[in-house]
């Protein structure tokens, strides 16, 4: 009995994820759609890195913000993701 409903739960949770993979695969959108779906993941990282640069040190954030505009900073001019991980944890790290 305790595996059919742990077979039924993973269905129900299954199905949500792939039928919308399938179908949306199909579709065409617009391009200010997909300009758009394109950027979502930019967002929700945003969203999940922001509270922690903000709480590297609570009583000082500039800190964790001048270790962010340096990973953005180099993000942007193109270096690998490991440097500017490294690069902003050792200035949070120098600074503190």
């Amino acid at each position: 009995m305790i595996l059919l409903i742990i077979i039924g739960m993973a269905m129900v949770t299954m199905l949500p994820r792939m039928v919308p993979a399938f179908i949306v695969d199909k579709l065409q959108f617009r391009d200010w759609v997909n300009r758009w779906l394109n950027a979502i993941p930019y967002a929700a990282l945003g969203a999940l890195i922001f509270p922690g640069i903000m709480s590297v040190k609570p009583e000082q954030p500039l800190i964790g913000l001048i270790g962010g505009v340096v990973a953005i900073i180099l993000a942007y001019i193109g270096v690998n993701v490991i440097l500017v991980v490294a690069a902003a944890i050792t200035t949070v790290f120098l600074l503190t």
